[in-house]
Parts: C-alpha cells; sequence; structure tokens
C-alpha cells in the first residue's frame, strides 16, 4: 500500500484559489480541478480570507506591526537562551 504525501500550499496560493472562489467566475468543483485541490479545502481558504479580511482595515495596519512582534519574538528567544546559560552555569557553580 502506498501512502500520498500531502502537499503543503503557499499562503500566496491559498489566497489566490481563495479570491478565484470569491469572485465567482468558476464554481468551486471547476476551480478544484484547476488547481488540484479538494473542493472542502477551497471552501476553508475561503471562509478563513473572509474571517481575517477585517484585519486589513485595522487602523495603522502597515505591516510594520508583523516585523515588530517577529523583532519582539527573536529579542525574547535571545534572552532565553542567554538565561539558560546562566542557569546552567549556577547549577554546575552549586553542585545541583
Amino acid at each position: 500500500m502506498t501512502t500520498k504525501n500531502r502537499r503543503k500550499h503557499t499562503p500566496g496560493f491559498k489566497a489566490k484559489v481563495a479570491l478565484a472562489a470569491i469572485k465567482g467566475d468558476a464554481t468551486v468543483p471547476e476551480l478544484a480541478t484547476r488547481y488540484g485541490v479538494h473542493p472542502n479545502q477551497i471552501h476553508a481558504w475561503k471562509k478563513a480570507l473572509l474571517d481575517g479580511a477585517e484585519v486589513a482595515f485595522v487602523a495603522g495596519h502597515d505591516g510594520g506591526a508583523a516585523k515588530q512582534v517577529e523583532r519582539e519574538k527573536a529579542e525574547l528567544y535571545q534572552q532565553i537562551g542567554q538565561l539558560t546559560v546562566e542557569l546552567a552555569f549556577l547549577r554546575r557553580r552549586s553542585g545541583l
């Protein structure tokens, strides 16, 4: 018995398919055939796009917030690493 590998679609591909479904120029089964994905997946991507559309209109949403979050995340990971090293050093020094 062979197993199929799961395909991982990029966010851009998902957005393109979801937008095509929202436009309504083609039916979902036609889009499923065209893009090679299951119709249920297209419905899920379309729902996710419509549910998250309001984020695009949030005041001050310029993409900078995402970059700020990434910077803060990187800084926190750096602090975690530093604290881990310090903890290991102190444990060795105390004999625990």
